[in-house]
């Protein structure tokens, strides 16, 4: 199901956004308080950010840019939903009574993961992947090695670290807003706030 919005004429219009999907934030929330017994309306909005209009000196910069976007969001919902899945397995397993029930849950997981994921993986570009790294690092506030070891060990974060590095990645790569990665900030909070 598309978000919908009213055109200048009265026709619907769609949003490419699906009201599922995790980056979509609803831009208008109405309600009301009770307050010594009166009403009182009150509506709540989505963040709207406001940045300078860009400027690009040639064509392969703008070109760049667009795919920056396409990217975002594309890999954007898959790096929250990796956070989700952090959080909730962090959850499941800390009801767990012993080592070996946690062990097998995160086996589980893993295979589960394997299985969901792996053809959306392979269906990224490189820089996509390179993307999707950073994206987790700033949805999870870790680096994808870390969160690797803190679940499998330090002997299956190497091993994916390895694998990461034939292809030219980086499990240890962070994600900074405020420098080198200031632009990617940018097309996410606007994405978020379906600005983009």
């Amino acid at each position: 199901m598309a978000a919908k919005a009213q055109n200048v004429d009265g026709g619907e219009k769609k949003h490419d956004t699906p009201v599922d999907d995790p980056t979509f934030v609803p831009t208008v929330k109405v309600s009301k308080v009770i307050d010594k017994g009166d009403s009182i309306p009150y509506m709540e909005m989505s963040n709207v950010y406001v940045y300078p209009q860009l400027t690009f000196s040639d064509k392969k910069k703008m070109d760049a840019y667009m795919r920056l976007v396409k990217n975002v969001k594309k890999v954007l919902p898959i790096a929250k939903q990796v956070n989700g899945i952090i959080v909730e397995t962090y959850e499941f397993v800390q009801t767990l009574p012993d080592q070996k029930s946690r062990d097998e849950h995160l086996k589980l997981v893993e295979k589960s993961i394997i299985k969901d994921y792996k053809p959306k993986m392979k269906k990224l570009t490189y820089s996509q992947g390179k993307l999707l790294i950073k994206l987790v690092y700033r949805e999870c506030d870790s680096s994808s090695y870390d969160i690797v070891k803190a679940i499998l060990g330090p002997v299956r974060a190497g091993f994916w670290q390895a694998f990461a590095w034939c292809f030219g990645a980086n499990l240890k790569k962070g994600y900074d807003p405020e420098g080198t990665d200031r632009l990617t900030e940018r097309v996410v909070l606007m994405v978020e706030a379906g600005q983009l």
